[in-house]
């Protein structure tokens, strides 16, 4: 599988484009484990050629939904639907479209990921070839070492490649970039933007919000089992109060009393480097920011004008925490993990 030749390495992401109907739907979807309300009437949409990150503290009800679209767990209600199809009456049908990378397990420890995948291209009709993911993950030193001798970020990268094998439509990626180094993050993302330039829907749930902003089209923020907000990172800040402020890196230890003054705004370093501007993020600012920083020799390492998505992640969730409500935690043994070893044999 030759660059050229693999849509998986090429283009840029598809999710601005959504013809057709959405490649995953839910509509108040409600999941309980008992009396515990997991997932609470929880409406969404995924279209093809699109990555969706969907985000929440743990027992968010992330897991719990994710389950219900492979398939994996009946909800207790609402409606459920994967490319038109319902994920438990017409699981065959389904599962053969999907690709899901687990965060962990799921594979036979003392098979190595030629052997892996070869098995699993088995499972398909037109698989993609083994060899040429091996390449596509950065596999091939790798490729002759057991599964339980694989470092993490290899382990993971592997995991990637499994949910590849079937030329899916619809992806779910269970901390894709988890213990990976920077390499293989890089590698990831671009996997991840073929993916959705060729077509297929991409869910994915991460804590890793800087990956999750780097990766995604839209963000999807889900607390107490229920959908809190969505849209793009820059939708998402822009519907928050407040005007943004400057934040830059630069130096550690600058004299942010005098750089305050010659900005007409106070200077916070937050952490060793790290500086906040509380005023305007105007041109004006950002041109004084500029000429102090020259003036006094202190390169410039990045600014951000607008609110990172860590920084609306947490004020949305906060907001949502400080309206009150239950947990939806399910008890233990209750989610994914009591079924992986199951499911990595099916």
């Amino acid at each position: 599988m030759t660059a050229e030749a693999d849509p998986l390495r090429h283009g840029p992401h598809g999710g601005g484009a959504r013809p057709g109907p959405p490649a995953v739907e839910c509509t108040d979807l409600v999941v309980r484990y008992g009396s515990l309300v997991a997932v609470d009437e929880l409406t969404l949409e995924a279209w093809p050629g699109e990555v969706v990150a969907l985000l929440g503290p743990n027992g968010a009800g992330k897991t719990s939904t994710i389950e219900c679209l492979e398939g994996y767990r009946r909800p207790a209600g609402g409606r459920v639907r994967v490319l038109g199809l319902d994920p438990v009456a017409d699981h065959r049908a389904v599962v053969g479209r999907l690709g899901v990378m687990l965060q962990r397990g799921g594979i036979y420890p003392m098979l190595n990921p030629r052997q892996v995948l070869e098995l699993f291209a088995n499972y398909y009709e037109d698989p993609e070839d083994p060899g040429g993911l091996l390449d596509l993950l950065s596999l091939e030193r790798a490729a002759g070492t057991p599964w339980r001798h694989l470092s993490g970020g290899e382990q993971q990268r592997l995991s990637l490649a499994l949910a590849l094998v079937g030329r899916p439509d619809v992806v779910f990626l269970d901390e894709p970039t988890a213990g990976v180094d920077p390499e293989g993050r890089q590698d990831i993302r671009t996997v991840v933007g073929g993916l959705a330039a060729r077509g297929a829907c991409v869910l994915l749930t991460t804590h890793e919000l800087a990956e999750a902003e780097l990766m995604a089209d839209r963000v999807l923020i889900v607390h107490r089992g229920r959908l809190v907000a969505g849209g793009t990172v820059a939708e998402l800040a822009a519907g928050l109060p407040g005007d943004p402020v400057v934040r830059f890196g630069a130096a550690a230890g600058l004299d942010t009393a005098s750089l305050g003054r010659a900005l007409a705004h106070p200077v916070v370093e937050e952490e060793p480097g790290r500086y906040r501007v509380d005023g305007p993020a105007d041109p004006l600012l950002t041109a004084a920011l500029a000429g102090w920083l020259a003036g006094h020799d202190a390169p410039l390492l990045d600014l951000r004008t607008t609110r990172s998505l860590e920084e609306t992640y947490l004020e949305l969730v906060g907001e949502s925490r400080a309206q009150g409500g239950g947990t939806d935690r399910p008890p233990t043994g209750a989610g994914r993990g009591a079924r992986r070893g199951a499911r990595g044999r099916r």
